[in-house]
C-alpha cells in the first residue's frame, strides 16, 4: 500500500531524489529577483507597518477577495464595513474549501515562511493564527518582510510622469533590498479613458515637452524614459488587451486618431488597436536604444462587472481571460522593430494557456545571438500562476525553446507577503526537472542540473536585466 505524503512537509511538491537534492541545495536560498510587481513605493519608503494580518493578507488582494467571494463571503466581509478579524475569521473559514487552488497552498506557505506557523488555516485555527501572527507581525514591517524573503532587487511599477522621488529616498537609506523602478505607460496607452487629455497635459508638464499631437507624445515618453533611466530603470510593462492589426497605421494615420481623440470622440476598436500598435513600435525603438526589457503582458479582460466596478473601483477582483487573436499582429509588430535592428529585448507573457505554444514559438523567430533569450516566454502569469500552469509553462518553453536561458517568475503582486511565492515556483521547476531526469530524458549530471536551475531561479535574471 502506498504511504500517504504529510501535507507541505519539507519535500512538498517534490516528486524525486534528483528534485529534492536541486531544491535542497540549489534553489531554496538563492535570492530573489523580483522584475515585475505592484509594491507600493510609498509603502517601502516610509517602512509601513501593518495593524494585523488582515490588513496584510486581504487588503487588496484581489485574488483573495474573488475566492472568498466564490465560496460564498458577503462583501461586508471582504471590501466591507466588518472588523478586520472578522474578515479574517471568514477568509480562515472559507480557505479548506479551496482544494486545488494555489491560494491554498500559498497561504499556508506564507503562514510557515513568514511567521513560523505550522497551524492548518481553518476556521478552529482562526484565533490562534490571528494572535501568533499578530504578535509577530508587530515587530515587522515592508523593510523586514522584503529583508528576511531574500528579496535582492524588487521592481516596482511606475507611471512616465511620476516624479519617483519616493524611490531616490529608498536608493539613500539603508534598506538593502535595491528598489527600482519600471516603466508602465497604461495612461498612454488608453486612449479612450475619460481622463486621457488632462494626462496628456500633466505628462507634458514633467517631461517639458507640450503633448498636442502622436509625435509629441512620444517625444515626452523618451525623456521620461531617459529619466527612469538615470533613476535605475531598465524595464518597461505594457498591457496588451486589443488585438494588434497586421498592418501599421502611417504616421499621417495615427495624427489623424490622435487628433479625433483630442477633438473629443472615441476611437473603435479597430482605431484603438492601430493607435495601440503605433505607440508600441515607437516606444521600442526608444527601449532599443537604452538596453531596456520590454515586457508584454497579453491577454487579460479587464473589469467586466460593472456594477461592482462601479461600487468598488477597478481591479478588484472581476477580470477573466480574454480569447482575443494575438498572434498575426504580434508578429507584424515584433518584425518590424526587427527589421531595422530596434527590436528590445521583449518579454511575451500570456494569460490565455491556449495561447503557449503560439507565443513560446514566437519568440524563436527574432532571436539574433545578442542576448541568451533576448525574446522570452514570459512566466506563468496572474491565472496560469498555479502548479499545473507553471509546469505548462516550463515545459512549452522546454519544448519550443531554451529552458536554460529562462529569466524565472515575479510575484505581479501588491502584497509584502508574496514572496513565498518564488519558493513554490522554485520547487516546481526542481520537481519538473526531476521528472525528466527519473524518466531517462537528461543525464543525472548535478552540475549541468545545477547551472540550470540556478540559472531559472536567480542568475539569468540578473544577467538578462542587467540591473
Amino acid at each position: 500500500m502506498a504511504t500517504m505524503t504529510e501535507f507541505m512537509n519539507q519535500d512538498f511538491l517534490l516528486t524525486t531524489e534528483m528534485a529534492r537534492k536541486l531544491y535542497h541545495e540549489v534553489a531554496a536560498d538563492l535570492p530573489i529577483i523580483d522584475y515585475h510587481s505592484h509594491l507600493q513605493q510609498g509603502e517601502i519608503a516610509s517602512r509601513k507597518t501593518f495593524r494585523n494580518i488582515a490588513e496584510l493578507w486581504l487588503a487588496g488582494d484581489h485574488y483573495k477577495w474573488r475566492l472568498m467571494r466564490t465560496a460564498g463571503v458577503a462583501e461586508e466581509l471582504i471590501t466591507g464595513e466588518r472588523s478586520d478579524q472578522e474578515k479574517f475569521r471568514a477568509f480562515c473559514k472559507v480557505l479548506p474549501l479551496a482544494i486545488g487552488n494555489p491560494i491554498h497552498h500559498w497561504s499556508h506557505l506564507e503562514l510557515r515562511r513568514i511567521f513560523n506557523i505550522d497551524l492548518l488555516i481553518n476556521e478552529d485555527n482562526a484565533d490562534a493564527i490571528w494572535e501568533q501572527a499578530n504578535a509577530k507581525l508587530a515587530t515587522m514591517d515592508t523593510w523586514s518582510l522584503l529583508e528576511q524573503a531574500g528579496v535582492e532587487i524588487a521592481c516596482t511599477t511606475d507611471d512616465p510622469a511620476d516624479d519617483l522621488l519616493q524611490h531616490a529616498e529608498i536608493a539613500a537609506s539603508a534598506l538593502k533590498t535595491r528598489v527600482l523602478p519600471a516603466y508602465r505607460p497604461d495612461k498612454a496607452m488608453r486612449i479612450n479613458q475619460p481622463r486621457f487629455p488632462e494626462y496628456l497635459k500633466r505628462l507634458g508638464e514633467v517631461a517639458d515637452v507640450p503633448v498636442t499631437s502622436f509625435a509629441s507624445l512620444i517625444a515626452a515618453l523618451a525623456v521620461r524614459v531617459e529619466f527612469f533611466h538615470a533613476r535605475g530603470a531598465r524595464i518597461s510593462d505594457h498591457a496588451v488587451d486589443v488585438s494588434l492589426p497586421v498592418q501599421a497605421a502611417s504616421a499621417e494615420e495615427l495624427e489623424a486618431l490622435f487628433a479625433k481623440r483630442l477633438q473629443g470622440s472615441l476611437l473603435t476598436d479597430a482605431e484603438n488597436g492601430l493607435y495601440l500598435r503605433g505607440l508600441l513600435e515607437a516606444i521600442g525603438r526608444v527601449y532599443a536604444n537604452y538596453g531596456w526589457t520590454m515586457c508584454l503582458h497579453i491577454g487579460a479582460m479587464r473589469n467586466n462587472n460593472d456594477r461592482m466596478r462601479a461600487k468598488l473601483g477597478p481591479d478588484t477582483g472581476y477580470d477573466s481571460i480574454s480569447d482575443m487573436n494575438c498572434s498575426a499582429g504580434l508578429a507584424s509588430l515584433l518584425n518590424a522593430l526587427d527589421s531595422d535592428n530596434r527590436l528590445p529585448k521583449t518579454m511575451l507573457f500570456c494569460l490565455n494557456p491556449n495561447m503557449n505554444e503560439v507565443l513560446s514559438t514566437m519568440v524563436g523567430n527574432f532571436q539574433d545571438g545578442s542576448v541568451a533569450g533576448k525574446l522570452q516566454f514570459g512566466p506563468a502569469w496572474w491565472f496560469n500562476d498555479h502548479k499545473e500552469g507553471n509546469l505548462q509553462q516550463l515545459v512549452g518553453f522546454g519544448n519550443h525553446s531554451v529552458l536554460g536561458v529562462f529569466v524565472g517568475m515575479v510575484t505581479d503582486s501588491r502584497s509584502f507577503a508574496s514572496y513565498p511565492r518564488h519558493d513554490y515556483f522554485r520547487r516546481l521547476v526542481c520537481r519538473q526537472i526531476g521528472d525528466w531526469v527519473a524518466g531517462g530524458e537528461y543525464p543525472a549530471d548535478f552540475a549541468a542540473l545545477a547551472t540550470i536551475v540556478r540559472g531559472i531561479c536567480y542568475d539569468n535574471a540578473r544577467n538578462y536585466f542587467q540591473l
